[in-house]
């Protein structure tokens, strides 16, 4: 038989904003079967919020009918006998899910998988208001806040306390939690306490409920579209769940977090209140055994513990996704250099050649700088650490077809090729190296100078580069070098160079050899 279409779960998506190609790639579902739904939805002016009590299988009814009627039922689990079984010790959704499948077996019923079988009984507890605890289903928020309580270590330079404020994340059916001592609140660091929180938990909540931090959220009007800093929305995203901060003036929004806060601050805070710590690593090592028992200490009102019911609830959680997300600084409008380079806290990072001269934008993470051009991705490159400076990272593709071969090139391949040539040419090209800033610079005007000795052999090479020098020419250059060539002055200056030899002739018949340094002293007379 096959698969049954996920209709509620593509239509959850759809009300969180994602595309139908970014449903279909994230969740595994065909682009066909995600653009079918979208289409029967429009057709039939159906929405989430239509569709957000019912069950998955109501909810394919109203989009299939037909199929529907012709697909074979699940056996229905008795949730009544589930919940009565679930209060004695060591018995779990995991546990009767099983039996319920032997059952299923002995009634020639087909049984549901986990995932539908927990599903279920999350719907059967919420409806029936059974517990307080059962009022939340299983895998559906996440509930963030900082802790208005602080703790402080001392710096052992200094004697200064430091202050550290404590980032709490709950999820309120199991009421697992997550706590990360951290030495400020800024933005960066409360997405890194966000990423650390899903990792902790194995998975990431189909909400993830926030404050009204000025770090998370731009704008939250009574009326109107909820504005979130661009990284806190590609966060959530990257891990497929909603952030939504609660109400403006409506800490109850918020009601397992904030009773979390006041039970970390009795559990971590003033266990530790005795304590000294004097290096951030030590506090940081205290908060996370303190935080292991709460989570692991028995409920005193119910059977088992935290971390116990997170197990049925992980279930519910969201996958991770394969790389965790990076934080990203944007940076807009940074023009393309003519060596279609861009540069970033002074190093260089290619950009396809076309693009020189124009502005693109920069997103930075800790490990990449990609390169985008009104929204579209040209090329990704490798940072360089902060501590490097004047590096270049070039890719070969995004050179000028003629340029491509220089990158087969480095400093000292260079210099070894000018020294095989001769002593002068090798004196040219240090000179040039030495002339430049940076030395992938000095390729393009080197490998230029070496390449004229294919075309007029390395000895007239020589014989120019050291007739540049006599002249005075501080740096010589390729068309410094060329005009000599071009015009044969390096053969009269080497016939003028044997001829003296041997004649033994004076200075005087070899005026054409004296340098410009010669003349500007006024000659011998001047020279002594």
């Amino acid at each position: 038989m096959a698969r049954k279409i996920n209709v509620k779960l593509i239509m959850e998506l759809r009300d969180a904003g994602l595309s139908r190609s970014a449903i279909a790639s994230t969740r595994h579902i065909s682009r066909h079967s995600v653009s079918e739904v979208f289409n029967i939805a429009d057709e039939k002016g159906i929405h989430y919020d239509d569709i957000r009590a019912l069950d998955d299988s109501e909810v394919y009814r109203i989009f299939y009918p037909e199929k529907f009627a012709n697909e074979t039922m699940y056996g229905d689990p008795d949730y009544e006998h589930v919940h009565q079984e679930l209060k004695k010790v060591g018995v779990t959704l995991k546990l009767l899910h099983e039996e319920y499948i032997e059952r299923c077996e002995r009634n020639g019923a087909i049984p549901m998988g986990k995932t539908k079988f927990n599903e279920g009984y999350a719907e059967f507890t919420v409806a029936n208001r059974l517990t307080n605890h059962l009022e939340h289903k299983p895998g559906e928020r996440a509930e963030v806040d900082w802790s208005g309580p602080t703790m402080h270590y001392v710096d052992m330079s200094t004697g200064e306390l430091i202050t550290v404020y404590l980032f709490v994340g709950t999820l309120p059916y199991s009421q697992y939690s997550y706590v990360e001592p951290c030495l400020d609140m800024k933005m960066d660091t409360f997405i890194r306490c966000h990423i650390h929180m899903y990792e902790y938990f194995g998975g990431a909540p189909i909400r993830t409920v926030c404050d009204n931090l000025k770090t998370g959220v731009v704008s939250h009007p009574k009326e109107g579209e909820i504005i979130l800093t661009e990284d806190y929305a590609a966060l959530g995203s990257h891990y497929m769940t909603a952030i939504m901060p609660a109400g403006v003036r409506k800490p109850k929004q918020k009601p397992s977090v904030e009773g979390t806060v006041g039970k970390i601050a009795t559990a971590i805070i003033a266990r530790c209140r005795n304590d000294v710590y004097y290096s951030f690593a030590e506090l940081k090592k205290a908060v996370s055994d303190k935080l292991h028992k709460f989570n692991h200490e028995a409920f005193q009102k119910r059977e088992g513990s935290r971390y116990e019911v997170l197990q049925e609830e992980r279930d519910f959680l969201r996958p991770l996704p394969d790389v965790p997300y990076e934080i990203a600084e944007w940076v807009y409008d940074r023009a393309v250099n003519l060596d279609f380079h861009v540069v970033y806290k002074k190093n260089r990072y290619s950009c396809p050649y076309q693009y020189a001269k124009k502005k693109i934008d920069l997103k930075v993470t800790d490990r990449f700088v990609e390169l985008y051009h009104k929204g579209e991705r040209l090329t990704t490159h490798n940072r360089f650490p902060d501590y490097m400076k004047n590096k270049y990272s070039t890719h070969p593709e995004d050179m000028p077809p003629a340029f491509r071969n220089i990158v087969q090139w480095d400093d000292e391949r260079i210099k070894n090729w000018a020294s095989s040539i001769g002593k002068s040419t090798r004196q040219v090209i240090d000179r040039i190296f030495g002339s430049v800033s940076i030395k992938e610079q000095g390729y393009n005007p080197c490998l230029a100078i070496l390449r004229l000795s294919r075309t007029y052999t390395d000895a007239r090479l020589e014989t120019a580069c050291e007739l540049a020098i006599s002249r005075g020419i501080k740096v010589p250059r390729y068309h410094h070098l060329k005009a000599i060539l071009t015009a044969n002055q390096d053969i009269s200056y080497k016939e003028q160079l044997e001829a003296a030899f041997d004649s033994s002739a004076d200075d005087s018949s070899m005026g054409y050899l004296r340098g410009s340094d010669y003349y500007r002293k006024g000659g011998d007379s001047d020279a002594k």
